[in-house]
């Protein structure tokens, strides 16, 4: 059967902690269930939070104490691959049947990095993506991913992958992984922009793929509101905008603005290969013969050993 629901939980970032947002995802249960979705997809940095307007003391030149310790803060918030967090929302995909994609702020060693999570149902967690390029005053606290992990899931509802963020600007990314046979582009972000709308229906117009996109929301309580120039107190800090867009480019459901809630839309999978009737990027529309492109998939580890 060709037609599966789908579905982006619009939600943001607890700031009483993970395990409180851990809490507030599970309070979704039953309308997951209820939906039927086979695949739901959760915003950037869900698990962590994106610290916006933080700037932990930095200055071009020097650091400041109280920086330190705002960081120290921010890194117990983040999450283990293997921790507990990840194995509660494992549970979740297991009970609901559905396939997670979610942004998380992943602890390895001393680094933090701006992670999607890939969760299946009685698999737990099957594939990590690491945020290539964090963006901007981003790159200050997250370290970057290698082309290691640009995976494309296997799942109930298709093959899914994930750009975080400023990542879907990338045209050489969104190459690769149209390469690799994306059927649904999952987009896990912070940007609640009326532009970031356009990006994401022209990246199902131009992958002729499915694409959702999980944005945070979140009102300014005082706790969250930062000095920044220009900063109006009355907007919220992220409005959301979540979206489920079709492979010509048309949306199927939202935007979702101002409140948290699980989109959902049903998606026909046959509609891919009618889509790409007449442009299909990476196969009859390439031009291999005056462009090509280069993915490197090696691990790149910061030192390596070897042994006779």
């Amino acid at each position: 059967m060709a037609t599966v629901t789908v579905a982006a939980l619009q939600i943001g970032a607890d700031p009483a902690g993970k395990a409180a947002t851990v809490q507030a995802i599970l309070g979704f249960e039953d309308a997951i269930a209820a939906s039927g979705a086979a695949l739901v997809v959760m915003p950037e940095a869900l698990l962590g939070g994106y610290p916006k307007g933080e700037q932990f003391g930095a200055h071009l030149g020097y650091r400041t104490d109280q920086g330190r310790i705002d960081f120290a803060a921010y890194f117990a918030n983040a999450v283990d691959i293997d921790g507990p967090e990840l194995a509660a929302l494992a549970g979740l995909s297991t009970r609901t049947a559905a396939s997670l994609v979610l942004g998380v702020i992943e602890r390895a060693g001393s680094s933090l990095f701006c992670t999607a999570v890939f969760i299946e149902p009685d698999a737990g967690v099957v594939a990590i993506h690491r945020k290539l390029k964090p963006t901007g005053t981003e790159r200050l606290i997250w370290a970057q991913g290698d082309g290691s992990t640009l995976p494309v899931v296997q799942s109930r509802a298709g093959r899914i992958g994930a750009a975080i963020c400023w990542e879907n600007h990338m045209p050489l990314f969104r190459t690769a992984m149209y390469a690799k046979g994306i059927d649904i582009w999952c987009a896990p972000t912070v940007d609640d922009r009326d532009i970031w709308r356009c990006t994401m229906r022209h990246i199902a117009h131009e992958g002729r793929c499915f694409v959702i996109s999980a944005c945070q929301v979140m009102a300014s309580p005082d706790q969250l509101r930062r000095d920044i120039a220009g900063w109006d107190a009355d907007r919220p800090l992220l409005r959301g905008g979540s979206m489920i867009v079709g492979p010509l480019g048309d949306v199927l459901a939202g935007p979702l603005e101002h409140q948290t809630g699980l989109l959902v839309a049903e998606i026909d999978k046959a509609e891919l290969v009618r889509a790409r009737f007449d442009f299909d990027v990476v196969g009859h529309y390439a031009r291999p013969d005056v462009f090509s492109l280069t993915v490197d998939e090696r691990p790149r580890d910061g030192v390596v050993f070897t042994a006779d």
